[in-house]
């Protein structure tokens, strides 16, 4: 299979850089990178003159290529592409699908070539260059058919989860009420009411080669309240210090600094592991009168998200809001055996969870297979 780089067989157009001020509450949607990987529903508009090779229409493909590499076929209205995203244009001599599925396995490649801090990165040179495994029509035709069935299987397994990360929602919902209104006139307090304790995570330098314990980062908790143990990074403590930060069962863990759409992320630990939290990371204790998957579930309600976002520090390139700030937040207190009661509901649909998150493993564990074996000549 002959190899040609990415410029041979495309044309990418970069987005326009909109402004804060340009943001308008009518026209044509603008997309950002956190409109594609679904981080957060917010939808800017602008209403202005714009360039033709900014315009996006259904089935465009977009590749993001800063803070988040990744591809995507466009299925919504026509809309106006951010900075940061390619809009792909092919050329006659590559499929549509199969494009798509070989960019997908170059992001790796991609990865292995970004530089940045902070984000992750690629620049439009290094990007041309890349190449990627070019057959005959018929013979993507092929390829892209068998992939695209894994890819509908795998995307079907995702979306049963997202269906199923609003059902606890719901279920809160009914059992007590939207806690802004709290029509059900719950007593009510500030967090801080709620906090017996809190502690910072530690500032030790991390490592990869699983010297010490376990160290939780912002990658490890999810947007939804779910904890990700998947990767661990390490650190090296004494035993005081380590006594000190030692998560415990009960534990809500609270992620006090990252970007605007992820900051004050907040999960439950229920691990068996030892394990501690990074500094970007805190380590609350609760109350006897608040549960701790009430009090979970209820600061990852859509209010307290927008609240974070309104609320935090921002500055260049993360927010913070510090246990200090968090306290200050009100929240509702119903009775403890309701709390109790959601949170038997809770554990009940993890279990759930577990199997749909290891259905969803498998497909995508087949899709990369299928994937290495198309651009490798084995399918």
């Amino acid at each position: 299979m002959n190899k040609v780089s990415l410029d041979k067989v495309a044309n990418f157009y970069n987005g326009r850089a909109f402004k804060p001020e340009e943001w308008q509450t009518r026209g044509l949607p603008i997309i950002r990178i956190q409109n594609l990987t679904g981080s957060s529903d917010e939808i800017n508009y602008f209403d202005g003159a714009y360039d033709e090779r900014n315009l996006v229409r259904r089935g465009d493909i977009l590749i993001s290529w800063s803070a988040s590499l990744g591809v995507y076929i466009w299925q919504k209205q026509d809309a106006l592409l951010n900075q940061h995203i390619f809009k792909v244009e092919l050329k006659d001599s590559i499929h549509k699908n199969y494009f798509y599925h070989a960019a997908t396995y170059l992001l790796n490649e991609m990865k292995s070539h970004v530089h940045g801090s902070t984000m992750q990165h690629i620049t439009k040179d290094r990007f041309d260059i890349l190449k990627i495994p070019l057959s005959n029509p018929e013979e993507q035709k092929r390829i892209a058919a068998i992939l695209d069935k894994a890819d509908r299987l795998r995307r079907q397994r995702r979306f049963a989860q997202t269906l199923s990360d609003s059902f606890l929602q719901s279920v809160f919902i009914k059992m007590f009420g939207d806690p802004v209104a709290n029509p059900m006139n719950w007593s009510s307090c500030q967090i801080g009411d709620a906090v017996s304790y809190s502690e910072y995570g530690t500032s030790e330098k991390s490592n990869q080669l699983q010297r010490g314990y376990p160290v939780l980062g912002m990658s490890n908790l999810t947007n939804s309240g779910e904890l990700d143990l998947s990767s661990l990074s390490y650190v090296e403590l004494a035993a005081k210090e380590f006594r000190k930060l030692k998560l415990e069962s009960g534990d809500i863990i609270f992620n006090r600094t990252n970007s605007t759409e992820l900051v004050g992320k907040t999960a439950s630990w229920n691990s068996q592991i030892d394990a501690v939290l990074a500094s970007y990371l805190v380590k609350l204790k609760l109350k006897r009168d608040t549960q701790p998957d009430y009090f979970v579930r209820l600061l990852n309600m859509p209010f307290y998200k927008r609240l974070f976002q309104e609320r935090c520090k921002k500055a260049v390139g993360q927010s913070n809001i510090s246990p200090t700030l968090l306290k200050e937040f009100p929240m509702i207190v119903p009775p403890l055996p309701l709390q109790e009661k959601f949170a038997a509901i809770v554990q009940k649909f993890e279990r759930i969870r577990r199997q749909q998150r290891e259905a969803t493993r498998q497909a995508e564990h087949l899709f990369q297979t299928l994937l290495h074996r198309a651009f490798s000549g084995q399918l």
